[in-house]
């Protein structure tokens, strides 16, 4: 999505422990909108604390469906279930995305959008899961809104880049604002 934007960067992998900083936000109270943020900052945080002159975009997706949180599927089996628990509701997709600096963080911004799923058939599913294949391992929703992903939906309601896991609009404002993009 960056670089179709015309971005130039660096990928920068971070090790954090997802699972246990969820479970301890979630036992803290916090919402999904706390959580994507809180992960997203920790991301930025530790990548930019030893690159001071770069920015450094960092962002997390969560998925909460009437209080459950959804992470991704292991496997093709776990997919399934979470397609059937999220077939015929509508669920919250969370995307926060933040910018650091020098090891703090100078912006952050959270989106969140409604999809409903429709009320598929198994058969539907089957096909689904064997057509998309390992790719549904990699989203937090098992789908990709911009390919096959689109026919699990009957109503979709917000930004559809937030949906792809990055609020690029907004992250396109800050970087202009910050010189790293013309204005």
């Amino acid at each position: 999505m960056l670089r179709a934007a015309g971005l130039d960067f660096d990928i920068v992998p971070v090790r954090v422990d997802e699972e246990e900083i969820k479970l301890a936000l979630k036992a803290d109270g916090a919402g999904v909108r706390d959580a994507a943020t809180a992960l997203a900052e920790l991301k930025a945080h530790r990548v930019s604390h030893g690159a001071t002159q770069d920015f450094v975009i960092a962002a997390d997706s969560m998925l909460d469906c009437g209080g459950r949180w959804y992470d991704k599927p292991a496997d093709m089996e776990a997919a399934r279930q979470q397609l059937q628990s999220l077939r015929g509701k509508t669920h919250d997709l969370v995307s926060a995305v933040v910018l650091a600096r020098g090891g703090s963080v100078i912006w952050r911004h959270v989106e969140s959008a409604k999809l409903t799923m429709r009320d598929f058939s198994d058969g539907f599913l089957d096909a689904y899961l064997a057509q998309a294949g390992d790719a549904v391992l990699h989203s937090v929703g098992c789908y990709q809104l911009e390919g096959l992903g689109v026919q699990l939906f009957s109503r979709i309601q917000g930004d559809f880049f937030s949906i792809l896991g990055l609020p690029l609009l907004p992250l396109l404002a800050i970087l202009r604002e910050n010189k790293v993009l013309r204005s």
